[in-house]
């Protein structure tokens, strides 16, 4: 007696199937994200230049970063690469449940990062670091490029930190998904386009780490 096949999900009108509907997806997520990277790629550019231009400077700033911090945020959302990755993986074999739970847990991943990142804003606004190079540290620490730094520092720090708002927001949004039957095993592309974008955010902080927290003293 042969097996009953899982039936297929509607797809849109406008497309022949789940297919090509989910074929269309993956190619305007990878086009998005084609702009994000060229996005963050100036401003990668952008700090190169002034970390030439004022090496001093950087090094100083990279000194006043909690190394610990930064590292603890690192290693957050490697696991949380890891386990929306572990949900796709259970959401294809059928493991709904389980996929669902990995999926909260990368939210909640995300939420500690988030939190981890604001102690550290909320440490440099109570020494008198804040954007724009503001505040009664940079009279003290008059080093030519260090206000530069932490202008840098926070806004691409800050933009990332939006960016891994949107990603838990996505993932929120797909949970729910997951819970009303919408997403699963039949057609789990959604997911694992969610899954896609926070890897995204995950490579884009693996390049900030280092810029922000690793590579103290002169580069000449």
């Amino acid at each position: 007696m042969s097996e009953i096949s899982e039936p297929m999900p509607p797809h849109a009108e406008h497309f022949e199937d789940l297919g090509r509907q989910a074929h269309a997806a993956r190619l305007g997520m990878w086009v998005f994200l084609s702009s994000e990277i060229l996005f963050f790629a100036g401003l990668f550019a952008l700090y190169g230049t002034y970390r030439v231009e004022h090496p001093e400077g950087f090094g100083e700033g990279v000194l006043n970063n909690t190394l610990a911090l930064g590292t603890t945020n690192t290693g957050v959302l490697l696991l949380s690469s890891y386990t929306i990755a572990l949900a796709v993986h259970q959401l294809r074999r059928g493991n709904e449940r389980v996929a669902a739970r990995l999926t909260a847990l990368t939210i909640a991943l995300g939420v500690c990062f988030l939190g981890i990142k604001t102690t550290e804003y909320l440490e440099h606004f109570h020494e008198g670091i804040y954007p724009g190079g503001v505040g009664d540290s940079f009279t003290t620490h008059a080093t030519p490029g260090i206000a530069m730094f932490f202008t840098l520092y926070f806004c691409m720090t800050g933009l990332h930190a939006l960016h891994v708002i949107a990603g838990m927001s996505v993932l929120a949004f797909l949970l729910w998904k997951m819970r009303r039957g919408d997403v699963n095993r039949a057609a789990s592309h959604p997911l694992a386009i969610g899954a896609i974008y926070w890897h995204l955010v995950d490579a884009i902080w693996i390049f900030l780490w280092p810029l922000f927290y690793l590579v103290p003293g002169s580069v000449r």
